[in-house]
Parts: structure tokens; C-alpha cells; sequence
């Protein structure tokens, strides 16, 4: 599609017919979706007598979908394993080399949004690309049909008329098979590739979140002991921004579980693409009042996920 010829006159351009003719055959060849802008555009063509960059929206941000519901099956594939190798190629290039160049000086809040950022302005360069030549590339393959029913059928309109429906027009089902290779798409992505990124990140949020647990846990143990009871009101000072806790006597969570004293830390503010520990907890509680009394653990992140010395609620 990008290598488009701009030979005067346009390739397959048939000299021979009228005016008229070709408007008829170019009808038949669009069909009734979005006919009167291909026309202008083919038309635009006719009379500069090259093709040339064009702007088509449509190509621009449905890509491979434009191609399926203007029924370019096989040029779809050439697309699709081109531009995917050159779009992947080149996102695991710029990857690569701004992770080891500049990804240290990025702050930890920002790096997904820049990894996402690179692959995004990757992936618009082959839009705009797709979306400036389409239209040429359209013209052209509407030219090598009308050549081809000229050929095959030089005094058959009927004939013309049919083959040129049946090899251009619209595709409903191509449209819909495009959507479903976008959702299928969005499912890899979110399912095989955002985990590598998302489940090292998660593993150390748990980590770092635990341990300033486990801190508060020792401050509460602290006032505990000279208090000689649980201190309610008391607010650990290790409190960071994704931790929020509460100290209490008892709490439903713990079930049967005796306890004398509670910490709940709740997790909050984890940011995409680890939002999904946002609410899970960790409640450390002191089984009784004995003086030297080891505190326990249930959190509420699963058997794969929690840490080693608590259970799972």
C-alpha cells in the first residue's frame, strides 16, 4: 500500500472509455457506502493523471478493519504481517533502548504511561502512513478490476456490473471480523503481555506494603505494652500513601479468632496497572492479652500472592 506508483497516466487507467463509463464502473466497484467521496477522490486522480497522498480517516483509524470491509482480504494479511512486524520490531527496539537509557531518570508513576507512549507514537506513525495512501490505493485496485471486466467481459455490462459487486463494495462480515480481531487483540494484550509488566510491579508493592505492615504492627505492640491495653486511636507513623490503617479489639474478618488487639492495613492507591490491589488488607491481630504475646496474620490477597507468614482469609 505504501508503495504506490506515480506514473502518469495511473496504472490500469483505461484511456479508451468515456467519462460516463468510468463513473458507472466505479459505482458498481464502491457500491452505496461512502460512494460520492470515492468518486471525488477517483475523479481527483483521473484529472491530476498520478496518484498521490490523500487523506482517509476511516483508513487511518481502523487500519486492517478499513481493508476488511472494503473487501481487501489478501492485502489485509500483507498488511497485517507487514505492518505487525514492523509495528512489534520497532516497539521492542525503542523499548529496549529507552529502558536501559532513560528509564531510570522516569519516575516509577510514569513509566507505564511512557512504555505505552512509545508503542502509541509507533503504532500512529503506521496509521498515518495506512491513512494517507488508501485512497491511491483504493483508486488502484478499483483501476485493476474495471481492466480486468474490460477484458473479460467487453460486451457484457451485466457481467461487469456482477463481478465488479462481487469484488468490491462493502463487507459486513469483514467489518465484524475485524471487530472481533480488535477484541481479540485487547484480550492478548491484557491477558499474556500486560502481566509481565503488571506482576513484577505487583510483587513488590506487596512487599514494600507488608513490611510497613509489619512496622506499624511492631509501633502498636510498643503502646500495647505500656499502655496495657489495644491503643484504638493510636496512628502508626509509617503511614505511606498506599497503606491506610486502623487499629481496633476485634473485627468480624477474624471469624472465631480470638483477639485482644487489630491492625488493619488496607491497601489504596496502587496505580494502573496493579489497581486491582487496591482493598485487599492485611490484619495483623494479637491473640490475647498475655505480656509477651507474637502477633498473628490473615490477609485477604490470595494463596499465590500473600505473604508467607500470613494466611489467606
Amino acid at each position: 500500500m505504501l508503495f504506490i506508483e506515480e506514473t502518469s497516466p495511473p496504472p490500469f487507467y483505461q484511456q479508451q472509455i468515456i467519462d460516463e463509463k468510468r463513473t458507472q464502473l466505479d459505482k458498481w466497484f464502491i457500491g452505496n457506502r461512502s460512494q460520492a467521496y470515492y468518486l471525488k477522490r477517483f475523479s481527483e486522480f483521473d484529472s491530476q493523471g498520478y496518484l498521490s497522498a490523500k487523506w482517509n480517516w476511516a483508513a487511518f483509524f481502523a487500519t486492517f478493519g478499513w481493508l476488511l470491509y472494503r473487501k481487501r482480504y489478501l492485502d489485509c494479511i500483507v498488511y497485517t504481517v507487514a505492518g505487525w512486524s514492523f509495528i512489534q520490531l520497532n516497539v521492542v527496539i525503542a523499548l529496549v533502548a529507552i529502558e536501559y537509557a532513560f528509564m531510570s531518570f522516569v519516575p516509577d508513576a510514569y513509566q507505564m504511561f511512557t512504555r505505552i507512549a512509545i508503542a502509541a507514537v509507533i503504532w500512529l506513525f503506521w496509521s498515518i502512513m495506512v491513512g494517507r495512501w488508501a485512497d491511491a490505493y483504493y483508486y488502484r485496485m478499483a483501476r485493476r478490476e474495471i481492466a480486468d471486466v474490460l477484458a473479460d467481459y467487453p460486451r457484457e455490462p451485466e457481467q461487469q456490473k456482477a463481478h465488479l459487486n462481487k469484488e468490491g463494495g462493502t463487507s459486513l462480515v469483514g467489518l465484524g471480523f475485524a471487530f472481533g480481531i480488535f477484541i481479540f487483540l485487547l484480550f492478548v494484550i491484557q491477558n499474556r503481555f500486560l502481566p509481565l509488566y503488571a506482576q513484577p510491579k505487583e510483587h513488590g508493592i506487596i512487599q514494600d506494603t507488608f513490611m510497613q505492615t509489619r512496622i506499624a504492627t511492631g509501633e502498636i505492640e510498643q503502646q500495647f505494652q505500656s499502655q496495657g491495653k489495644c491503643p484504638i486511636d493510636y496512628k502508626p507513623s509509617e503511614v505511606g500513601e498506599n497503606l491506610d490503617f486502623e487499629v481496633v479489639e476485634q473485627t468480624p474478618a477474624l471469624g472465631n479468632k480470638p483477639s485482644s488487639c487489630v491492625l488493619i492495613a488496607t491497601i489504596q492507591n496502587v496505580p494502573f496497572p496493579n489497581r486491582n490491589l487496591n482493598g485487599q488488607n492485611y490484619i495483623m491481630y494479637r491473640p490475647s492479652e498475655q505480656k509477651q504475646e507474637r502477633w498473628q496474620c490473615i490477609t485477604s490477597l490470595n494463596e499465590k500472592r500473600k505473604p508467607p507468614i500470613c494466611s489467606s482469609s
